[in-house]
């Protein structure tokens, strides 16, 4: 018995024993897949984050052919993507992918953030992992913005132009900041070029860098779960959680499921809508730039248009900016501002319920409005779902503290499907 059990553990030969000697991927897997225990209580809210990672890769890929061909510049920006999308061999398909996948991968990052919210991720130990993943998000704005203008169509040079004008509120240094991003007195040669540096180098580098560090802070707290329970606190006698299971293979092929239903949703609309009625493409953007003929509404790109109904909301432009800022900035303060002592929306209180409820109908109704023109209803509605997004965020340390709570199970609460 005991020869045979040494048998067992004898090391494989050849190639894949000269390869983990080099590279220990065998090492890696039982690790990082085998070895990492995660809830067993996963459910649909759980595939996202492995989503943002394929949407990732798709861009990464198909931005990589796409720069083979396009040519920043005044002149040559615009004709160049209609090359791509002309006389390319399947060009279009490549440029329908990434204007397609950059607005799929604001819907993917958006429901994997909705998840924190609703089970608590944000909250100690994990308060790192969620600021990494709010820097992720910044990070992926500014590669969204510039990756914007780089097609030089008309909405995305007088977008540019009112996002970058938005830095020119910062007290002292305004006029000269905006100057530095443009890098000429108006949006030009010199601002193409500099997008199109970061689009393709800087941004990516620094989005795959804290990519890393995310899974990194992942790997090291563990998983949160919809009961918000550390599984890690109560051991079997093996060492490993009671209500764990490891993550390959019960969630590797779990997530090639969402994997195959998210790609079938995706080539639908970049098959049959990749303008999405407008939407993810816009019909201005079909023409050249033009510094003498501005789109009727300029609007951004619909992942930001809750923050662009904020800024037209406050009809001083500085504290407008300000507003912006706060409200991207608030969702840094979670994990301080929940004072619940529980994680998961399902043990907290109605008052957590109806805010989280009333955040996320705010949500999309600033989205609407900040598409809308900046007058009348809806410069008034702006205002009041504005008010309704803040009070999410700074009436959090009270509402969650005096509400009553359920009281939350010892063990995780598993139903099988």
């Amino acid at each position: 018995m005991a020869a045979k059990g040494a048998a067992r553990t004898v090391p494989a030969k050849g190639f894949r024993a000269w390869l983990n000697k080099r590279l220990p991927i065998d090492e890696f897997i039982s690790s990082q897949l085998i070895g990492y225990y995660a809830p067993k209580n996963f459910n649909f809210w759980y595939f996202f984050g492995s989503l943002a990672l394929v949407v990732l890769a798709v861009q990464l890929l198909t931005g990589i052919f796409l720069t083979m061909f396009y040519k920043p510049g005044e002149v040559t920006a615009f004709d160049s993507v209609q090359y791509v999308m002309r006389e390319v061999p399947w060009g279009w398909l490549i440029r329908y992918i990434h204007s397609t996948g950059a607005s799929f991968f604001f819907i993917v990052v958006y429901l994997h953030m909705f998840r924190a919210l609703l089970y608590g991720s944000y909250r100690a130990p994990r308060e790192l992992l969620w600021l990494i993943g709010m820097l992720l998000y910044l990070t992926l704005m500014a590669e969204a913005f510039m990756g914007y203008v780089l097609p030089w169509g008309n909405m995305s040079f007088w977008g540019a132009q009112v996002i970058v004008n938005v830095f020119g509120t910062v007290p002292f240094i305004g006029p000269d900041l905006v100057l530095w991003i443009r890098g000429d007195y108006s949006i030009a040669d010199a601002t193409l070029n500099r997008f199109f540096s970061l689009h393709v180098s800087a941004l990516p580098l620094a989005l795959l860098l804290l990519v890393l560090l995310h899974l990194v802070a992942l790997r090291t707290t563990g998983s949160n779960n919809p009961d918000g329970i550390e599984i890690k606190e109560k051991l079997g006698p093996d060492g490993h959680p009671l209500d764990g299971v490891p993550f390959h293979p019960y969630y590797t092929v779990k997530d090639f499921v969402g994997v195959g239903v998210f790609l079938i949703l995706f080539a639908i609309v970049v098959f049959f809508e990749p303008t999405f009625g407008g939407l993810f493409l816009e019909s201005p953007n079909f023409e050249p730039a033009n510094p003498l003929s501005t789109p009727p509404d300029i609007t951004p790109q619909w992942y930001f248009t809750p923050y662009y109904a904020i800024l037209r909301a406050v009809p001083n432009k500085e504290w407008g900016a300000l507003a912006l800022l706060m409200s991207l900035a608030s969702f840094l303060f979670l994990p301080w501002l929940d004072r619940s002592p529980v994680k998961s929306i399902r043990y907290k209180g109605w008052m957590s319920r109806t805010a989280l409820a009333v955040f996320a109908v705010s949500c999309l109704v600033l989205g609407y409005l900040g598409r809308q023109p900046p007058q009348g209803v809806y410069v008034v509605l702006a205002r009041i779902f504005g008010l309704l997004y803040f009070a999410y965020f700074w009436l959090m340390p009270f509402y969650s503290r005096i509400e009553r709570v359920k009281p939350v199970p010892e063990r995780l609460v598993y139903h099988a499907h």
